[in-house]
């Protein structure tokens, strides 16, 4: 039974993009959690390509600014604070962020201004490179002009092999690698009509690590880093990020890094939570070379949170219960 007092906490998934299933499932797993907290009453809506809400009986539903969240009927239930866990856009562009700032709704996660610098991968880069964090060398490309692509040309000729990325898609979505001009072309191509800006990344063998980043208690807390090993033969791909057969494997804690390598990524993760204003939680992601470099690769505002994804896992292994850290943080904002 629903108490008076119970904290009514709006859960918003799907988004209509890209990475729409990922966020049902990231969802499945917040619900989970909240399940096992007293004094809190969750209520579910789907956002569909349009911005429209829709709760599990398929009724439309809408957040007003009198902080009710209506339904056809009329009828209204209150809202003190909403979780947006939608992956890519609007949710981690930072856009249904600015529409609860606007409304006065407390929200887990990051602001509107850290999640847009976040999820663009080039004023990411540009904001590291200001914070004096070491990132992947690379090329910018702002059109697509003759001009331009000839610079992706060059990082080619260059560097041998490079990453094409459109700058704001989430999940290596328009991700592309490449290692001959027949295939720069086309993924250049491909990336410009998923985004207005293109970056072109110097390819190189890493090992991928990645730490969660998060307040607990007031504290910022940043985990051991986490390690994923994508097959040998392809790149961590959306598929094989999230796909039920996927190839890759994960360990929450990766072995035999040094203590100077383990407080680089530290040092690194705090200067670029508290530099990009980022809140709640985040998951930061390292390349590791072969011959010791550490870059910091990007920041994910919304980490995903399926059965494999690493940012509970960390968050877990760190000694912490996902579903008291979360509780907490309702508390505090309500």
């Amino acid at each position: 039974m629903s108490q008076q007092n119970d904290i009514q906490v709006l859960l918003i998934c799907g988004g209509g993009g890209s990475e729409h299933d990922v966020s049902l499932r990231t969802a499945d797993f917040i619900q989970r959690e909240l399940a096992k907290s007293p004094g809190i009453q969750l209520t579910r809506v789907t956002m569909d390509s349009a911005g429209r809400l829709q709760d599990a009986e398929g009724t439309l539903r809408e957040l007003r600014s009198d902080k009710l969240l209506y339904s056809a009927s009329g009828a209204a239930q209150p809202v003190d604070y909403v979780i947006p866990a939608i992956h890519g856009y609007p949710g981690e562009t930072g856009d249904l962020q600015s529409q609860l700032e606007i409304l006065g709704l407390p929200y887990y996660g990051c602001g509107p201004e850290a999640s847009k610098i976040c999820f663009n991968k080039i004023t990411t880069k540009l904001w590291l490179s200001a914070l004096g964090i070491d990132n992947t060398p690379y090329q910018f490309l702002c059109a697509n002009t003759a001009e331009e692509t000839a610079k992706a040309r060059d990082a080619l000729k260059l560097w041998g092999e490079v990453f094409v990325k459109a700058s704001s898609q989430g999940s290596s979505v328009g991700c592309y690698k490449v290692s001959d001009e027949a295939a720069l072309e086309s993924a250049l191509q491909e990336a410009f009509t998923l985004s207005p800006y293109v970056l072109v990344e110097k390819c190189l063998k890493v090992r991928e690590l990645e730490v969660a980043a998060y307040t607990y208690e007031g504290e910022l807390v940043i985990t051991a880093p986490g390690e994923v090993c994508a097959p040998s033969d392809t790149f961590y791909s959306y598929d094989e990020k999230y796909a039920e057969g996927s190839r890759a494997l994960t360990h929450v804690v990766a072995e035999g890094l040094s203590e100077a390598q383990l407080g680089w990524i530290d040092a690194a993760s705090r200067r670029a939570f508290v530099g990009l204003q980022l809140e709640d939680l985040s998951r930061i992601d390292f390349f590791l070379t072969e011959s010791g470099e550490i870059y910091l690769n990007e920041v994910n505002t919304f980490p995903g949170m399926t059965p494999i994804s690493m940012f509970p896992k960390m968050l877990q292994n760190h000694g912490h219960d996902f579903c008291a850290y979360l509780t907490a943080l309702i508390r505090r904002a309500v």
